[in-house]
């Protein structure tokens, strides 16, 4: 498929002609909306604001301070921290000098950090807080290259020979020492006589950025992104959000910043439009974050969505038998409305407005009352959660894309979505089906390549065009669908392809059942792990007088009944080869925690499946 042709001009073209940088980009918003607030973060309890000229003017500080400290262009440098204007900051000023910035995720371990470290061959780490700080300190100091780790906020980390331990705060103000110098405040290094003159120099397919890819499954590579490549990315969105008109919005930072999908679409295409970013407090704080900060614009993750949908059931489950019934028609005419492509039959217009009223804008009420997007990624979102928030008045979209794509591919259009695909391509990508099914994707927004890995990265691109990995077909209307990862797919003793993502997508969907993980290549038929749901488990088991504890519920056998009743519920929904004839059910959790989760909330379906190996084969006995 060709990429895009004929879409509308917008006011922000002329930008986007001229920006060679994303430090070149912020620059220039920066110039032209001053004193208009840019980020916002709460701060002992009150949301504080910072504006366009001030975090300017932090970017400015941030660069001179690393480039005192030695880092230069080409130089690798290591982002650790929770999202916060601190990383926003960090980002643009070690780009500012032409050095490349590494993300790490928060929740990986010492090994992890020093595996990115040194394949990196990161100079210099950036971390915040005490906890972080202990584990990458300890990975920095099995790597040779890095040589300084800057703490934002208190670390007491001792400084040494081998790593300089520096400050945040005094960085920013100049009081940084040289890594092996001796005593605090040692001379710095002369700062380049013009950090703007340095931006200039940049061009489009110079290194922005070698996001490490969570994976979910083997050693992560390092993707390198080009400038071109992630404002390709926003220019591809500016398309997308403008068909509900882009005002003076909000986006709620919510998706871990070192996944590329936030980095591009929750930081830099914000920055791009002149929107303003909030950053969540953390995640068990999203809920009342909206409430508080009324984003207009959210990316989200499916596994996020799924639990929000659970939450309001549950919560209309405790509500009058009057409220219940309203809720369960605004669902049925929104999904009617959804079905006949945004349509009504006139006569269920009033009605369907009446809901409106008394069901939807209260719903929408608690998460803020003003989202006009809620834009999904990073795994794929099962059709009925979507058309579900669509029902209720949320403007949900599905995406696609890959971090080697930096990461969009494709996106559902406001005007005509349809949850059953993840939309067309973006202004600027080519896709076309390879003849085994393989989604090849090329443009603009495709990556360099894989960092140190040339061998892979030959693997991935042939001519300009990245294979994906990914299973699908383009349907009439343009649009991608995807059917499953290509290494993903089953294939049963019979000869049958499976695919796992949509069985467990049934699944889930089944509120009993929280989390899914379906087996049975090359076996005779399709079994599944299952994670019941805590609180319906609970619930059940209060009513019964029976042990609460998952761990002791999974072995009781009217516990199973029900779990089973759930699996035959999912099962007509599929088709013979794909119903799951057996399952077992686990007590804990897939998290990120055990290692079973990546950051983006992605089950690892081989690693779950490594643990369960014993229970898996005995549903085959």
């Amino acid at each position: 498929m060709a990429p895009a042709t004929g879409l509308p001009a917008t006011r922000f073209d002329a930008g986007f002609a001229a920006w060679t940088s994303l430090p070149g980009m912020f620059i220039d918003q920066a110039a032209k909306l001053g004193d208009k607030p840019l980020l916002r973060a709460k701060r002992q309890g009150s949301w504080e604001r910072l504006s366009w000229r001030e975090v300017r003017a932090r970017v400015e500080a941030a660069a001179l301070g690393l480039a005192a400290l030695g880092v230069k262009r080409g130089d690798r440098v290591c982002l650790v921290a929770e999202n916060r204007p601190e990383w926003l900051v960090a980002d643009l000023a070690i780009m500012a000098l032409g050095a490349i910035t590494v993300p790490a995720y928060t929740t990986i371990g010492t090994p992890d950090y020093a595996h990115v470290l040194r394949d990196s061959g990161a100079v210099l780490v950036i971390v915040s807080g005490p906890a972080l700080g202990r584990k990458v300190f300890a990975a920095a100091h099995e790597v040779p290259t890095c040589r300084t780790l800057v703490s934002i906020g208190a670390s007491n980390l001792p400084s040494d020979t081998k790593l300089a331990v520096l400050d945040w705060d005094g960085m920013l103000a100049g009081r940084g020492a040289l890594p092996g110098a001796e005593g605090d405040g040692a001379t710095l290094l002369p700062p380049p006589p013009d950090i703007r003159g340095t931006i200039a120099d940049l061009a489009l397919d110079d290194p922005a950025c070698i996001i490490y890819t969570s994976g979910t499954g083997g050693a992560p590579k390092g993707v390198v992104l080009s400038h071109r490549a992630v404002l390709a990315n926003c220019r591809g969105a500016v398309d997308v959000i403008s068909e509900i008109g882009i005002g003076d919005e909000l986006f709620l930072s919510c998706l871990p910043l070192s996944h590329a999908y936030e980095h591009s679409c929750g930081q830099f295409f914000p920055l791009t439009i002149g929107a303003e970013i909030a950053y969540v407090e953390g995640i068990d704080k999203i809920g009342a974050n909206l409430q508080e900060v009324k984003p207009s614009i959210v990316m989200v993750v499916p596994r996020l969505c799924e639990v929000v949908q659970q939450r309001m059931l549950r919560e209309v489950e405790r509500q009058p038998a009057l409220n219940q019934k309203m809720f369960r028609l605004a669902l049925e005419l929104g999904r009617e409305r959804y079905k006949r492509g945004g349509r009504l039959p006139l006569h269920k217009v009033p009605l369907d407005r009446l809901m409106t009223r008394l069901v939807r804008e209260k719903v929408q009420a608690k998460l803020g009352g003003r989202i006009k997007g809620l834009i999904s990624g990073g795994a794929a979102l099962n059709p009925e959660v979507g058309i579900f928030f669509a029902a209720l008045g949320f403007p949900l979209l599905q995406g696609y894309g890959q971090t080697e794509a930096a990461p969009l591919i494709s996106v559902n259009r406001f005007s005509n979505p349809r949850h059953e695909t993840v939309g067309p391509p973006v202004r600027g990508c080519e896709v076309r089906v390879a003849p085994d099914g393989e989604l090849l994707v090329r443009g603009p927004n495709v990556m360099l390549g894989y960092w140190n890995d040339p061998a892979s990265t030959e693997r991935a691109l042939h001519d300009g065009w990245l294979h994906t990995g990914d299973v699908g077909h383009v349907d009439e209307g343009g649009r991608i669908v995807i059917t499953d990862r290509k290494k993903d797919l089953l294939v049963t003793s019979g000869g049958d392809n499976v695919s796992p993502a949509r069985v467990e997508g049934h699944l889930t969907l089944e509120p009993e059942i929280a989390q899914a993980v379906v087996c049975g290549d090359r076996k005779p038929y399709v079994t599944a792990i299952l994670v019941p749901d805590a609180e319906i488990a609970r619930e059940w088991a209060q009513r019964r007088g029976k042990p609460e504890t998952l761990a002791e519920l999974v072995k009781d056998p009217d516990f199973r009944r029900l779990v089973s009743d759930a699996v035959d519920r999912a099962n007509r929904g599929l088709s013979g080869v794909e119903r799951i004839r057996k399952f077992t059910l686990v007590a804990d959790p897939f998290s990120m925690d055990n290692g079973l989760m990546t950051p983006t909330l992605k089950i690892k379906r081989t690693l779950v499946q490594g643990a369960y190996r014993e229970q898996v084969e005995a549903l085959y006995e």
